[in-house]
């Protein structure tokens, strides 16, 4: 198996950021990932890159699979994950076609599988859910390039696939959120419990139907401002990745002191599912 150091996950317009890129296909034990990941190099880095909802876009956000998609960068030897997401504006000031690196996180969500510990007990920090030296070397190289960027923000992540209605809308402003989307909050989430770094690259489309001046979100203008947001997304990993290669974190560690669970009760079965994520903590020979 192809191995790499670093994660994209993001838009199918993106699969062009990759040099000598061979295709695999994952099997994990959480399901099967959104499609083929996809192997290759950016500035001599190995990068591993997953299109989150599958070839030809067909997966809504509720239907993704995040924890075979998360499991399949782990498998894959993937360190530091970056995403690259739409999002609503929530603030004047974030234009569409900005990019946002947000910083936390709030979950509006309502069915998700985000936690591959339905069976243990684990009870893993996530007060700061990003990586914060993978957000500051967007930032910095994001400057450099000249592009509009904000420095921090919280994402609101919603259920979809619907947008917002009018009043959703308003109380996310209320709380003072900068952008709302639809699958980043289960990506940070089972990355920190993966012990991978997580940071995302929020592309700003619209202003979600907060603004009554404004025509409210259509599909097709999403579509348009986000082109040009993905050109500007696959510079600055182009910057980026290089710079990233070898360096360690303490997400990389994120999971010490939060494995409740006595290991050595784990059934053949589970030591086998949970093997990739905990096997440092199983007893040996177990």
């Amino acid at each position: 198996m192809e191995q790499a150091e670093i994660g994209v996950i993001g838009g199918s317009g993106l699969y062009d950021l990759l040099q000598n890129a061979e295709s695999q296909e994952l099997e994990t034990p959480f399901g099967t990932p959104s499609g083929p990941f996809s192997v290759g190099e950016i500035g001599g880095v190995r990068v591993a890159f997953v299109a989150r909802h599958g070839p030809g876009h067909r997966i809504p956000p509720h239907r993704i699979n995040y924890r075979a998609n998360v499991h399949g960068f782990k498998q894959l030897g993937v360190r530091q994950l970056i995403s690259v997401s739409a999002v609503g504006s929530l603030k004047e000031e974030i234009v569409p076609g900005h990019l946002v690196l947000a910083d936390q996180f709030f979950d509006r969500t309502k069915a998700r599988e985000a936690t591959f510990y339905d069976e243990l007990a684990v009870h893993i920090g996530f007060a700061q859910p990003v990586c914060e030296p993978l957000r500051q070397h967007l930032k910095v190289e994001a400057g450099a390039l000249g592009f509009p960027h904000h420095d921090g923000g919280t994402y609101v992540c919603m259920e979809g696939p619907a947008f917002s209605t009018r009043a959703e809308s308003f109380f996310h402003r209320s709380l003072g959120a900068s952008v709302i989307g639809m699958t980043n909050l289960p990506e940070a989430k089972l990355a920190r419990e993966a012990e991978i770094c997580y940071a995302t690259i929020a592309l700003a489309t619209d202003y979600d139907c907060w603004k009554v001046e404004e025509d409210a979100v259509e599909v097709g203008a999403v579509l348009e401002i986000l082109r040009s947001n993905v050109a500007k997304a696959s510079e600055l990993l182009a910057q980026v990745v290089p710079q990233l290669g070898g360096r360690s974190c303490a997400c990389h560690t994120a999971l010490q002191g939060a494995v409740m669970t006595d290991m050595s009760l784990l059934t053949a079965s589970e030591r086998q599912r949970f093997h990739e994520l905990l096997g440092r903590f199983m007893p040996a020979g177990g």
